[in-house]
């Protein structure tokens, strides 16, 4: 079974940066997509980035311009480079791999970042 390994949360000020990474504990072979959701507290979970194994790339409009994606593919790791966060951005970060076959999707345990000051 392939399980997913976040690192890279934890507690931070208004304006700072966090870098969050995920590893698959064997390789996925036939990836479509990697990416990032997002749960805030109270609230559903939603998708902060993602990236296709053709390196095309989404955001949410409310991360453009601050958060960027990318990936490993050689490891099956997926990062996200958070910068200028807000409070807003306080969240459960969970990443997942979606793979073609079989058709899966691979999630995270999810890390939790807090932005406050």
């Amino acid at each position: 079974q392939v399980q997913l390994v976040e690192s890279g949360g934890g507690l931070v000020q208004p304006g700072g940066s966090l870098r969050l990474s995920c590893a698959a504990s064997r390789s996925i072979f036939s990836i479509n997509a990697m990416g990032w959701y997002r749960q805030p507290p109270g609230k559903q979970r939603e998708l902060v980035a993602g990236v296709t194994w053709g390196d095309s790339t989404n955001y949410a409009d409310s991360v453009k311009g601050r958060f960027t994606i990318s990936r490993n593919g050689a490891k099956n790791t997926v990062y996200l480079q958070m910068n200028s966060l807000k409070p807003e951005d306080t969240a459960v970060y969970y990443c997942y791999i979606e793979s073609r076959v079989p058709a899966q999707v691979y999630w995270g345990q999810g890390t939790q970042v807090t932005v406050s000051s």
